[in-house]
C-alpha cells in the first residue's frame, strides 16, 4: 500500500485543510472544550506523526514506530474525557481525516480501480485502528473518572464529627453497601487513632432502609471500632427500623442504641463523666 503511505509522509497541506473543514463541518471541538487554536495544532500535530510512523509504509499502530503516534492519541482521548467531551467527538477527530484521504488517492490512482479499492481498503483500516484506539482510551479515562468521583462522593458523605473530647459522631446518609462501609471504617479507625477518641456514634437516621446486609456492615464497623479499644452507639433508630430489626432477627445485644443524635450525645456525655445543665436564668 505504497500509495497511501506515500500521501501521509507527504504532509500534504491540502490533507489537512481538508481535514480541518471536515472537522468543522462535524462541529469537532464545540462547546468550549477545545478553542480552534487548539484542535488546529492537535490535528496539524497528529498528521506530522503520522507521517513519520509511514517513512516504511503504512504505521503498525502495536509496534515500536508507532509509539509516538499512540501517545498523541492517548493524550488527546485523556483530555477530550476531562473536559466531558463524548467518545463520539473523540472518535470523530480520527475518523474525519478518511474523507480527504481517499479523495488523495483517487487523484494518485486514476484509471485503476483494482489498486484504488485496494488501497483504499488500507486506509480505511489504518484509520479504524486509530480511531479505536482513541475511543478505548477515551473509555477507560471516562471510567477512572468516574471511579475517582464516585470515591469522593463517598468521602464526603461519610464524614466524621468531633463533637466534644473524645467523641465522635459518623452521620449516614443513602444506602451502605459493602464500598461505603469500607470507606466509613477506614475514615472513623483513622479518625479514632488522630483523635484518642473512646466513642464513636454512628448516625443512621439518614439511612432510607435497614436490611439484613446494611445490618451485617453495621455490625462489622461497630466490631472494627470495639477493636481499637473504642465504645460505639448507634443512634437513630426510627421505629420502622426497630421492626424491621426485630422482624429480621438482628442480634445488636451488647450495642446502644438510641433514637436521636441528641440522646446517643447525652449517653456518650455521661460515660465521659460529665454532665449538661441548663444555666439558671438562661434564655431557651
Amino acid at each position: 500500500m505504497q500509495k497511501t503511505a506515500e500521501i501521509l509522509r507527504s504532509a500534504d497541506t491540502t490533507l489537512f485543510d481538508g481535514w480541518v473543514a471536515d472537522l468543522q463541518a462535524g462541529g469537532w471541538g464545540d462547546g468550549g472544550r477545545f478553542s480552534e487554536t487548539d484542535w488546529r495544532n492537535q490535528a496539524g500535530e497528529f498528521l506530522k506523526l503520522l507521517a513519520a510512523a509511514s517513512q516504511d509504509g503504512l504505521p503498525d499502530l502495536d509496534g515500536s514506530g508507532g509509539t509516538a503516534l499512540r501517545n498523541n492519541l492517548e493524550t488527546l482521548s485523556r483530555t477530550m474525557a476531562m473536559r466531558g467531551a463524548t467518545s463520539a467527538q473523540t472518535a470523530t477527530f480520527v475518523f474525519s481525516l478518511k474523507k480527504p484521504l481517499f479523495a488523495h488517492l483517487q487523484k494518485a490512482i486514476p484509471g485503476d480501480a483494482t489498486r484504488l479499492a485496494d488501497e483504499m481498503w488500507a486506509a480505511n483500516g489504518l484509520i479504524d485502528r486509530l480511531g479505536l484506539h482513541a475511543v478505548s482510551t477515551f473509555q477507560k479515562s471516562r471510567e477512572e473518572i468516574i471511579n475517582r468521583q464516585q470515591e469522593e462522593m463517598l468521602e464526603l458523605s461519610t464524614p466524621v464529627v468531633k463533637l466534644w473530647d473524645g467523641v465522635l459522631a459518623l452521620p449516614m446518609i443513602g444506602t451502605l453497601d459493602s464500598a461505603r462501609t469500607q470507606i466509613v471504617m477506614e475514615s472513623l479507625l483513622q479518625r479514632i487513632v488522630e483523635t484518642g477518641s473512646t466513642i464513636a456514634i454512628i448516625d443512621i437516621t439518614g439511612v432510607p432502609t435497614v436490611d439484613t446486609l446494611v445490618a451485617q456492615h453495621l455490625l462489622k464497623t461497630v466490631t472494627a471500632i470495639r477493636l481499637m479499644g473504642a465504645d460505639c452507639i448507634i443512634s437513630g433508630i426510627r421505629p420502622q427500623i426497630a421492626q424491621t430489626i426485630v422482624h429480621l432477627g438482628i442480634d445488636l445485644t451488647g450495642i446502644s442504641t438510641k433514637a436521636s443524635l441528641a440522646d446517643a450525645l447525652t449517653l456518650a456525655l455521661k460515660r465521659s463523666g460529665y454532665t449538661v445543665q441548663k444555666q439558671a436564668g438562661a434564655t431557651p
